[in-house]
């Protein structure tokens, strides 16, 4: 009997959609322009078109798996709800003061992202909780239904409640949560120990109010969406990719939809790790560029890092400091260049520059012909060749290059005093010069080597690129999936069902209680196996747990992996013995002299694994030549100038295939450019692998 699992992921330019029958293997992809406005439409349009070529799955479809930019562009465009906040008294100014930093010490005019919540809605009560959880003054709550109700004067929609040293004791935070629950039940609420109950007054305060700014319109939107596959005729489950690179129930992102912040793009790391696993390769660098943004990821020994904290909003884009912290489980993603959709102009130096600012789907770049008027990286790779203007899409949409030329002509080429097709090329090989420069970096900070790597490349732009970004950091080899221009959206099928959970404590090693920690574990477990239960139910529950610890006095933790057995029978000897060894491993020593603390409690809930396998190719008789659409002219990048370059149907290559460079391989979601001093490969499962023949 027929079994379907639907992947759907919205980017800034195009939604993606995947579609597999677990009883067959098959696969089927679609992918339509995304609506901004409402992206729901976007996926209604797009199941809609899925159902005219496939219409029998929709009684037969179990799950639908959801990646989405809708909260991470609501906190950048500033389009979530009026907030307010309650916080202790003397702390109403945290979200301004910050750690006091400066992102740029050189800068006088650097400017700092407004807080989610201006001034006048936030609210003071008089409470006050000491750092090892005693009361040092109680909650009055006749306070709190006042400073309330002046809020709710005001007209706020969600409300944010996060109180100094409530990780330790929520007491007063729980009292405020059941004050609001009862006098405001339609208000939306958010306080910070069910968000985020850790150390760090700054980022917790950041972290609940982002979650309160856009949990209105999160609601809405999963609202809508639900009613809209229903209309369809939709009748099983609804799942949403989290940042963590787990995937979790509608009703966890709906009360937790800071944990949903970059679920599009996370997805895309875990089909890397997946297929380096499924491989065997120890060093990945998953390069995704997509219409918007491209996106980079290290993944070492088959894992992908995680990382607590990250930055949404920066003002300036590329300076850490510069935007607002949110402390959730994340993957540890680079943002490493533009998309496809990124606008080349005259900088105000006279100088070429690409991004940051995107076309996006409306307009998009200027050969879509939607009215776009400003020249774009996609419009450089049409103009040099790589893209065939009557197979967008598969020809589903047709690319007007004249349009293009005359874009580029208009606004780099002759303000810049250059020919056409070297303005295309200044602009192709500026975005992959910025993005080799950003790997080169990110993979050195995480001990990675670029001689080393394979790059998989995701995306409808990666795999135009990544043969650029690999002759510019030196890595020998690239591999471009089946699918890869939804490859986030197949990414769903490769994560697991999983929550993370922390709570801070600090203490140190030699005074910890080890069966208090022990009580904190179960905690995280028991709310872990209920936030999966809503889920999937009748599943074991796994747990993973792991130790943020320091040495004392240090201002930043690392992160320690521990046995999942009951922390009573850990020895301090043993945990100490841990810590040295994963901080050597680290940083090349360690100071075993020095005594050391515990700072977070992290564990990981998840489920089994929900089995997913690639279907083979099949092996057929064809030929090399029968693969073969024709010739093309293609712009070099080692002879800067245009040369024969052989095009093939991604569709008809076959177990074995060889193809040398220069060679062009199309499908209708991405296009692949393999150059002179490169040939290519096809595996049994339709992998493109690509390798470099040297000087």
């Amino acid at each position: 009997m027929a079994s379907y699992r639907l992947g759907c992921d919205i980017g800034g330019t195009f939604t993606d959609f995947v579609l597999v029958d677990d009883s067959t293997g098959e696969i089927r992809i679609n992918k339509c322009l995304t609506t901004p406005a409402d992206p729901s439409e976007a996926v209604e349009t797009g199941v809609r078109q899925l159902l005219e070529s496939t219409q029998d799955f929709m009684p037969h479809l179990t799950e639908i798996i959801h990646g989405t930019t809708l909260v991470i562009n609501a906190i950048i465009e500033r389009k979530g709800a009026k907030t307010g906040l309650i916080t202790t008294k003397g702390f109403k100014d945290v979200l301004e003061l910050g750690r006091e930093l400066r992102y740029d010490a050189y800068d006088i005019f650097a400017e700092y992202p407004e807080p989610l919540v201006p001034r006048p809605l936030r609210m003071e009560v008089d409470e006050r909780v000491y750092s090892d959880g005693r009361v040092l003054k109680p909650l009055k709550e006749d306070e709190v239904r006042e400073v309330l109700g002046a809020l709710l004067d005001q007209g706020i929609q969600s409300l944010a409640v996060c109180l100094i040293n409530s990780f330790e004791n929520p007491v007063h935070e729980l009292k405020i949560k059941e004050i609001v629950t009862r006098e405001a039940p339609d208000l939306f609420l958010s306080i910070s120990y069910d968000v985020l109950p850790q150390i760090r007054e700054y980022e917790r305060t950041s972290t609940t109010v982002a979650n309160a700014y856009v949990k209105p319109i999160t609601a809405r939107y999963l609202k809508k969406l639900q009613d809209r596959l229903q209309g369809l005729g939709f009748k099983g489950r609804l799942f949403i990719m989290l940042s963590s690179g787990g995937i979790t129930s509608v009703e966890t992102a709906r009360e937790f939809p800071v944990r949903i912040i970059e679920s599009g793009p996370t997805a895309a790391v875990i089909a890397a790790q997946y297929y380096g696993k499924m491989f065997n390769l120890p060093d990945i660098f998953c390069f995704d560029m997509g219409g918007t943004t491209a996106k980079s990821c290290l993944i070492q020994k088959g894992q992908a890092g995680l990382v607590s904290t990250f930055e949404v909003g920066r003002v300036q884009r590329f300076k850490k400091g510069s935007g607002l912290p949110i402390q959730v489980p994340v993957v540890d993603l680079m943002e490493i260049g533009a998309g496809g959709g990124s606008i080349a102009r005259i900088s105000k130096m006279g100088l070429l520059q690409v991004g940051p600012e995107s076309a996006g789907a409306d307009p998009g770049p200027v050969c879509y012909g939607l009215g776009g008027t400003e020249p774009t990286v996609t419009d450089a790779d049409l103009v040099l060749g790589y893209l065939d203007p009557n197979y967008f899409l598969g020809g589903a949409m047709k690319l007007d290059k004249p349009a293009a030329e005359r874009a580029i002509e208009e606004r780099v080429a002759r303000p810049l005093g250059t020919s056409l097709i070297e303005a295309a090329f200044g602009i192709h090989d500026l975005i992959n010069e910025t993005m080799a420069a950003a790997a080169k970096t990110h993979i050195a900070e995480k001990g990675g080597n670029p001689n080393i790597v394979t790059i998989v490349a995701f995306g409808g732009a990666g795999p135009v690129h990544a043969y650029g970004l690999a002759k510019k950091i030196g890595a020998p080899r690239i591999l471009v999936p089946p699918l890869a221009g939804v490859g986030s959206a197949l990414g769903f099928f490769t994560a697991p069902m999983s929550f993370d959970l922390a709570r801070s404590h600090k203490v140190s090693l030699e005074e910890a209680d080890f069966s208090t920690i022990e009580r904190i574990f179960q905690e995280l477990q028991a709310e872990g196996a209920a936030t999966l239960k809503s889920a999937r139910e009748g599943e074991e529950v796994i747990f993973e747990r792991s130790l943020d610890m320091r040495f004392v006095g240090q201002g930043a933790e690392t992160n320690v992996p521990i046995d999942n057995r009951p922390f009573t029978e850990w020895k301090k000897e043993e945990i100490r013995q841990l810590f040295d060894e994963h901080y050597e491993r680290l940083y090349g020593r360690t100071y075993p002299e020095t005594p050391v603390e515990f700072v977070t409690f992290r564990l990981r809930a998840r489920l089994p694994d929900r089995p997913f396998k690639l279907p083979k190719l099949e092996v057929g008789t064809a030929s090399l030549e029968e693969a073969k659409k024709g010739q093309r002219p293609a712009f070099s990048l080692l002879k800067r100038e245009f040369i024969p370059f052989s095009v093939y149907d991604r569709y008809k290559l076959f177990p074995g295939a060889e193809i040398e460079g220069p060679a062009i391989i199309e499908e209708r979601e991405s296009t692949i450019v393999v150059g002179e001093d490169a040939k290519a490969r096809v595996d049994d499962y339709g992998f493109v692998w690509i390798e470099f023949r040297g000087d």
